[in-house]
């Protein structure tokens, strides 16, 4: 499990060089123009992770394997688009089916390329997209709210419990928040996700800035770093120009251009630690002969869950996992030094996963 990404923003901000940078495809066309995306185009890109290397090198695997994540470039959306304008109302659907969103914002200056509202202000872009997610949602959520009424009236208890949510999003709907802030009880969390807003979806903004300004940015997206912060949101620099740069070029060939203009690592590697953070996510492995492999779990999650990854049948069956901790596996060269400095562990069905467990499960067929 990996997650899917919408990749959104005013047109000209640079999300269809990023995508391909991303994925290392031309498949998203990018123009100086709005709306050269008219369908969402989708790829999915391995996550980065030098431990992988690092323990198939000790099990001598034959295969690595890296766990993967989708990235959905989605058309340039624009002032109205919760009305319809700009192709607004597909682009919005689109953005719908993904787990969160990455907002692509314009933190660079360049007279040649055009701005669609004629000035560069990045909170103002910001604010821009999430009115129109907002708009999108509170004209959603007012659509239901007659018919809720009428079957909580009725004693429909999931319809009580659905109203009352409803109401506490459209306050701060109509306040001029985002979904995503307010407060969800344990229990309504599957309700909540059942509604289906856009300004719910977790943001990492993605600070596009020009080349001098890669590593640590500039003062436009420091303003940016200080809004996601205040919001609970992630944020992370990128040269999309340099991401695609680096894209066509031979992975020996990356890291010299990388230390040449003082890179410690591709903005991909960052975007995607910044993902795995906003989403909670976490990887576990499994290693072997045959292949060293990456899985992707949500934190929290128990041995069974993340053993149903990999084959629901693993889950159904579970009886245990044998579990090493990454560090453990590394300082004494595999299982077999790992189990004879006591380092070898045998969890049941409470043992919730931690980041870089190396795990085989037993189970019944």
């Amino acid at each position: 499990m990996g997650f899917k990404c919408g990749i959104v923003g005013l047109p000209n901000v640079g999300k269809s060089t990023l995508f391909n940078a991303l994925t290392q495809t031309a498949a998203a066309q990018a123009a100086n123009y709005p709306f050269c995306t008219i369908e969402p185009n989708v790829g999915d890109v391995a996550v980065p992770d030098p431990r992988l290397d690092a323990l198939a090198g000790i099990a001598s695997s034959k295969e690595i394997i890296p766990t993967r994540l989708t990235f959905v470039d989605i058309a340039g959306l624009v002032r109205g688009a919760s009305k319809g304008e700009g192709l607004g109302n597909q682009f919005l659907a689109n953005i719908r089916e993904c787990d969160a969103v990455a907002h692509v914002v314009r933190c660079f200056v360049d007279d040649d390329v055009t701005h669609v509202e004629n000035r560069l202000s990045p909170i103002d872009d910001i604010e821009i997209i999430e009115t129109e997610l907002m708009l999108a949602d509170l004209d959603s959520l007012e659509k239901r709210v007659v018919a809720l009424e009428k079957k909580a009236k009725g004693g429909d208890k999931e319809a009580k419990e659905t109203l009352a949510l409803v109401d506490r999003c459209l306050v701060l709907l109509r306040d001029g928040r985002p979904a995503r802030l307010v407060e969800v009880k344990p229990e309504e969390k599957k309700l909540f996700a059942g509604l289906g807003l856009l300004s719910s979806k977790p943001v990492l903004y993605v600070c596009n800035v020009e080349e001098e300004s890669a590593d640590a940015g500039n003062a436009l997206s420091a303003a940016v770093a200080a809004r996601a912060k205040a919001e609970g949101a992630e944020s992370v620099v990128v040269s999309a120009k340099i991401e695609s740069e680096i894209a066509v070029l031979p992975p020996a060939e990356q890291k010299d251009y990388l230390d040449a203009i003082g890179l410690a690592e591709p903005g991909l590697n960052r975007a995607i630690r910044a993902g795995y953070a906003l989403l909670h996510l976490v990887t576990y492995f499994t290693v072997g002969p045959k292949e060293t492999r990456a899985w992707t779990i949500t934190e929290g999650t128990r041995a069974p869950a993340a053993a149903g990854v990999i084959h629901s049948d693993f889950e159904k069956g579970f009886i245990r996992s044998e579990t090493i901790a990454y560090a453990d596996y590394v300082a004494f060269k595999g299982e077999a030094g790992a189990r004879d400095n006591g380092k070898f562990r045998l969890e049941g069905k409470d043992y919730v996963v931690a980041d870089g467990d190396v795990l085989h499960f037993r189970f019944n067929n």
